[in-house]
């Protein structure tokens, strides 16, 4: 039996490749037991799975004492959300890595967020030794990854769920879009400046974004700038059924994030045909080749590119990056 350690896991791109790997597991009929946190316990997705899931409040004392009561069920382990398991165990152990604030915290963060992932790094520290091996999903977080925690059992393995490229493309002429919620380090101010002043100088344009109620600053700062008549749609949170739609309505993605462990939404929108405008920045060029590309802190960079992408010769982007789903769960059986 495989277990899939997901217990840090409740939200977010993590919960998108975690669903994605549990359907390919359940496809392919493989014995999976999937330890999961209590406040996702009424997602209908995993609702729907019964016995081969535990349901459990997110904590150190409570993995511990799962891990002791079951150590020997397990044929392998993948740790889906960070850490590796709290005690050395007789299966084949694989630990996914996909969180930047263990590899660096930015500066603008709280003095408690701060010393709160400085814990987080150091009991990860101490746990690194109770893993056979590491999984990333690019070269660029190996490298990194290997540099801050000294460990060399570092896999690339990149995965990520296909949209269904389904319907017909109706795509708005200079339709600018950036799916992402609203922390603080997927820039959304810098954006919204860059194109205010872009479509204060050339009146064209139209900026779609998909923040939430739960960021109720940047949703403030939106509804703000529409109010002043600026061509600023927010649709809010999308569900991945209605995303290939969304991806397809836009003639680009612009994606002004400052950090990504991955960048999923370049990759989507590059396989559904959006024309990428991207931060010069190594996860950009990690898992693609964008057509246009801006210094992130810099909002008249910014406001260049989006000059840049009326002219009718932007070339297309390209995914560089495998779906390795099949060589993931080859791995674990």
């Amino acid at each position: 039996m495989i277990l899939i350690d997901a217990l840090y896991v409740n939200g977010g791109g993590g919960k998108v490749l975690l669903d994605y790997l549990i359907t390919e597991l359940g496809s392919r009929d493989v014995e999976v037991l999937i330890l999961m946190d209590k406040r996702i316990e009424s997602d209908p997705f995993y609702a729907g799975l019964k016995n081969r899931v535990i349901f459990m409040e997110a904590g150190l004392r409570n993995r511990k004492e799962f891990y002791k009561a079951r150590e020997n069920e397990f044929n392998a382990v993948l740790c889906f959300g960070n850490l590796p398991p709290l005690r050395k165990m007789n299966a084949k152990v694989y630990t996914y890595f996909h969180q930047l604030l263990y590899l660096k915290i930015p500066e603008n963060f709280s003095l408690k967020n701060k010393f709160l992932y400085n814990l987080k790094a150091l009991i990860l520290r101490t746990l690194r030794k109770n893993t056979d091996f590491w999984l990333v999903q690019s070269d660029l977080i190996k490298s990194q990854f290997q540099k801050k925690y000294k460990v060399s059992n570092v896999k690339v393995l990149p995965f990520y769920p296909p949209l269904k490229n389904e319907g017909e493309t109706i795509r708005i002429k200079n339709a600018y879009l950036y799916v992402s919620n609203a922390t603080p380090h997927k820039n959304h101010k810098n954006l919204i400046d860059a194109f205010c002043q872009f479509f204060d100088q050339k009146q064209t344009g139209k900026l779609i974004l998909t923040v939430s109620e739960n960021y109720p600053e940047t949703v403030e700062l939106i509804n703000q700038k529409i109010g002043q008549g600026y061509p600023i749609e927010n649709i809010g949170f999308v569900n991945r059924d209605q995303l290939a739609k969304v991806y397809r309505s836009a003639e680009f993605l612009i994606f002004p994030s400052l950090a990504e462990s991955f960048g999923l939404g370049l990759v989507e929108a590059i396989n559904l045909g959006c024309r990428v405008i991207a931060a010069d920045l190594p996860y950009t060029h990690a898992v693609c080749e964008p057509s246009l590309t801006f210094n992130p802190l810099q909002v008249e960079s910014i406001v260049e590119a989006l000059l840049l992408s009326l002219h009718k010769d932007v070339k297309p982007a390209v995914n560089k990056v495998p779906n390795q789903i099949d060589e993931l769960i080859a791995l674990l059986q």
